[in-house]
């Protein structure tokens, strides 16, 4: 058990300009709670940085006192790595600073900043680059593990956009990670999680996208949902980059937009996003809005900002989240029947399965250029339960994710480091990575933190031994 003392964060004080949070303080349950609301941890210590400053000081007071942290960004990991158990968690939330070069069309974030923050500085400008899907996802976290989004197949990964990343190492030392400067660390960076050091700023390319853009969902009765999954494939596979679209197969909710008779009921559903002209996009989507006819169309031009906060209600911090992931090739029939037979056992209105579509962009960056892997898949399942804290039998909807991620077992293409949370470190290293890219990845550990002191603010750190 971690013991400090008065005068051990008394110490620490004098040199440390932000909030320094102990289990006694008034704030203490507030400043413990992340987006995953069944992850319940008590660390001894909550360190929330003001700047780089603090970050350098917290991480050398961690190694004097030889107290093990965690780091906290967004703390949106499934998995809960921003909260260390009995330990200090090195908190980023305080630093949130977004700054806009539009001359340049570069941005860059503090290492607490949000999708949010990233989205809303950029559109003042008529720019956006690839973002997760949830305004309140952490851009630390997001970009380490590679960074998904609408985005993606018009302008690549988030970590394919990343231009230098401000790093505290193990050491409590301040180094810049670009192509050009520590160009290894770099590699790792993209893609490679967090294990090599503390992320204080992210510098990324921006593009030029709307502020409005053509976006939204359509839905469908599951009776559909093999036609819609069947559609969605062949229409991917011909669509031009500029087309970001997801599947998502979830019980209908009770909003005025969806028709009654559907509410509570399985439904399909496309969310399509059209990165260039509106016009071009009504040209593009037309196919798919008039597939089968659609029980809602809400697919309308509307600012980028407003869409990236589209799933934001259906996610929301504190509820408990239990999930399982895959890559996947192009859908087989038998892919597409097993998502939606499962889809019509779902056990909880709150849980959703999420389909993300790649190629574009994304597939054209060589493999090895990031650390990023199997850029060849097609999609990416994301089986997601939720509930609410007082749910009787949490255990049922846990058991509805394993049963469909077992059943697309042989279909599997890998694993989304981002997407993983309770994967053994044996399928984290042969899915989500492949020996050859753990090995550097092990190689760049060992150079950068031959201590293994970031163990706990990734997912499923590469170990020295």
């Amino acid at each position: 058990m971690t013991t400090l003392t008065t005068s051990d964060v008394s110490a620490l004080r004098s040199r440390f300009l932000g909030e320094l949070i102990q289990p006694d303080a008034r704030e203490y349950e507030q400043a413990r709670a992340i987006w995953n609301g069944a992850i319940d941890r008590r660390p001894a210590l909550i360190a929330r940085c003001q700047g780089v400053a603090d970050v350098m000081v917290a991480v050398r007071y961690a190694r004097e006192q030889g107290i093990p942290i965690s780091v906290r960004g967004g703390g949106h990991a499934i998995a809960g790595h921003a909260l260390v158990e009995d330990g200090m968690v090195i908190d980023l939330s305080g630093m949130r600073g977004t700054r806009v070069d539009p001359a340049a069309q570069t941005v860059r974030l503090e290492g607490g900043a949000w999708n949010e923050h990233l989205d809303r500085e950029s559109a003042a400008f008529g720019l956006a680059t690839t973002g997760g899907v949830v305004s309140h996802t952490g851009i630390a976290g997001l970009t380490l593990g590679g960074g998904i989004g609408h985005l993606m197949r018009a302008y690549g990964l988030s970590i394919d956009n990343l231009v230098s990343c401000d790093v505290v190492t193990a050491d409590g030392d301040f180094v810049v990670a670009s192509e050009t400067e520590n160009a290894d660390l770099f590699w790792g960076l993209r893609g490679g999680g967090g294990n090599f050091g503390i992320v204080t700023s992210f510098e990324f390319k921006l593009h030029k996208v709307g502020p409005t853009v053509l976006a939204g969902m359509l839905a469908w009765p599951i009776d559909k949902g093999p036609h819609v999954l069947r559609f969605l494939r062949e229409f991917v596979a011909e669509a031009p980059d500029e087309v970001g679209a997801m599947g998502t197969l979830r019980l209908a909710p009770a909003l005025p937009v969806i028709p009654a008779e559907m509410h509570g009921q399985p439904i399909a559903v496309i969310v399509l996003t059209y990165a260039g002209p509106v016009e071009d996009g009504d040209r593009v989507f037309r196919p798919v809005r008039e597939f089968r006819s659609p029980a809602l169309d809400a697919v309308v031009p509307k600012p980028y900002v407003d869409h990236q906060k589209m799933f934001d209600a259906a996610l929301p911090h504190g509820r408990h989240y239990y999930w399982k992931s895959h890559r996947l090739p192009p859908l087989s029939d038998a892919i597409i029947d097993t998502m939606t037979e499962h889809a019509g056992r779902i056990t909880s209105p709150l849980s959703t399965v999420g389909l993300f579509s790649f190629g574009g962009a994304v597939a054209r960056v060589p493999d090895d250029a990031t650390a990023f892997p199997n850029r060849d898949a097609a999609h990416d399942i994301n089986i997601v339960a939720s509930w609410l804290p007082d749910d009787p039998d949490p255990a049922r909807h846990i058991a509805w994710v394993r049963a469909l991620f077992d059943a697309l077992e042989p279909h599997s293409r890998g694993v989304y480091v981002n997407f993983t949370s309770d994967d053994s470190t044996d399928r984290v290293r042969a899915a989500a990575y492949g020996p050859a890219k753990w090995e550097r990845l092990v190689a760049l550990k060992r150079k950068y933190d031959p201590s293994n002191f970031f163990r706990m603010n990734a997912n499923i750190p590469p170990e020295t031994a």
